[in-house]
């Protein structure tokens, strides 16, 4: 779930912003010869040419207002084409996109509410040449890990929520971060039905007031089981939570993955997940169980890169020999705080170790940034 305030932790400020400015601040150089301009502020979003040419689009991005700012490429139907999130204000990011023709609206939000000023743009013609017959296969071998984690996620959430509706307490937090490991790693796919990610995946910190008596999903258990001590009442949360991930399952066959868009874009977005949610904490706020996520998005993005690591191999041998290396580094600082089966809880987890973990993320983030720019070559 996209965090609305990724500052919410007062202890974890430093760490946020220096990794919003990482994260967000890959073309704060030249940026991309024939990059489309986009200044974004607080209540405004131009955008310098509002009809473009079919194929690799590169948007480059200035935040210029005073609050973190998500830029989005959306369909006539108002589902999300494409996103880049968590620019920091006072950076710029170079935003490669893969767009068909058709007609679009680029939405610039501060505050990554979703909502925002719009420019309404027109694309024509044909993408220049045929598409590579290993990105095809990398997309349709993506789409198939999806279904599989998918139903992963499934299997395990139903025996969350068999414990949940025995009102075995102990058993349910048990099974609470495992269950949502599947989710955590396709994350971005599953935020593209934006319709069920706020019903299973919202936090409450997230929530306008008007807006908590409605609140449903894992985090609504998370906080019965840990902070209430008792899951008596809240059953149905369960059999709804079931319910929309069967609904997930039932449109992933209709599903079509670009791999711009949704491979190279959506492991970036998973790192910013990492960034904006797990490093600060503010993810699993009562169960304290952020490295199991933390994890879960690593290993979604690094299957991504997998994925398509052919291409960019042969495209950008350094960027390959980068992303290992800072994948690697990852890796192996979250493998210190195993336990078990597990992680150690995150509250255990001190500042300097955090701090550890966020240059971590910085490292691979800068990289994985240039992903699509090299699958879209």
């Amino acid at each position: 779930m996209r965090p609305v305030s990724v500052l919410a932790l007062a202890g974890a400020a430093a760490v946020s912003m220096s990794l919003l400015t990482a994260c967000g601040g890959d073309g704060d150089e030249a940026g991309a010869a024939g990059a489309v301009a986009v200044t974004a502020t607080d209540d405004a979003c131009e955008v310098a040419k509002t009809d473009l040419p079919a194929g690799k689009t590169t948007f480059k991005v200035a935040n210029k207002g005073s609050k973190v700012n998500e830029f989005e490429v959306l369909k006539p139907d108002g589902k999300i084409l494409a996103e880049r999130e968590n620019i920091g204000p006072g950076t710029s990011v170079d935003f490669v996109v893969n767009l068909p023709a058709g007609k679009y609206k680029l939405l610039c939000s501060a505050g990554q509410t979703g909502k925002g000023p719009s420019q309404d743009v027109t694309v024509t013609g044909g993408a220049a040449g045929g598409a590579d017959p290993r990105l095809s296969k990398a997309a349709a071998d993506y789409k198939a890990f999806v279904i599989v984690q998918t139903d992963d996620t499934i299997a395990k959430t139903q025996k969350f929520v068999d414990a949940v509706k025995a009102g075995d307490v102990e058993k349910a937090k048990e099974l609470y971060a495992p269950s949502r490991v599947g989710w955590e790693t396709i994350e971005p796919v599953a935020e593209k039905f934006g319709d069920l990610d706020p019903k299973v995946d919202a936090r409450e910190a997230d929530l306008k007031p008007e807006e908590k008596k409605d609140w449903s999903g894992w985090h609504l258990l998370e906080k019965a089981l840990w902070k209430d001590g008792s899951v008596k009442g809240k059953e149905k949360y369960g059999d709804q939570l079931l319910a929309d991930l069967g609904t997930l399952k039932s449109r992933l066959p209709g599903l079509t993955l670009d791999p711009v868009n949704d491979m190279a874009g959506g492991a970036k977005e998973l790192l910013d997940e990492v960034a904006t949610g797990k490093v600060t904490g503010e993810e699993e706020a009562f169960s304290h169980t952020d490295l199991v996520d933390f994890k879960a998005n690593v290993d979604g993005a690094r299957k991504i890169y997998e994925l398509l690591k052919p291409v960019v191999q042969e495209r950008d041998a350094q960027l390959a020999k980068d992303l290992d290396g800072n994948f690697a580094g990852v890796e192996a600082l979250l493998k210190k705080h195993e336990k078990g089966d597990g992680y150690v809880s995150y509250d255990k987890v001190g500042e300097d170790e955090r701090k550890e973990l966020a240059d971590a993320v910085n490292a691979l983030g800068e990289p994985l940034s240039k992903l699509a720019a090299a699958v879209a070559k």
